[in-house]
């Protein structure tokens, strides 16, 4: 985990944003947000940053950093962020130790 133990990264997930930000140009930033909907009351979401802001929790595996707002943080406390290839499709998938319950589609959540 980073530093300061809120967020972590995998390998397997820093890899695939270090090759999507190669692609895109940009630096290996991702942003994990939160938003309010979703199937089960919130809903993770991904993008790739251009900067960190500095309220933002910081995570780095690999050279790759995952950033996430002070807002969302306190609900992913702890959470890791994994990519995952299954028959299902590929996808970045979080491991939330505070959500109570989620829903088949592995990116919306309920506290």
């Amino acid at each position: 985990m980073s530093d300061t133990a809120q967020i972590d990264i995998t390998s397997s997930a820093a890899a695939r944003v270090a090759a999507i930000a190669g692609k895109q140009g940009k630096p290996a930033i991702l942003r994990l947000a939160v938003d309010g909907g979703g199937c089960a009351g919130f809903q993770y979401k991904f993008g790739l940053a251009d900067a960190i802001d500095a309220d933002d929790a910081v995570a780095e595996r690999d050279g790759v950093q995952l950033v996430v707002d002070s807002i969302s943080l306190d609900l992913v406390r702890g959470s890791a962020v994994d990519y995952v290839e299954s028959l299902g499709g590929a996808a970045f998938r979080v491991t939330n130790p505070n959500a109570a319950s989620g829903c088949g589609c592995g990116t919306s959540f309920s506290i």
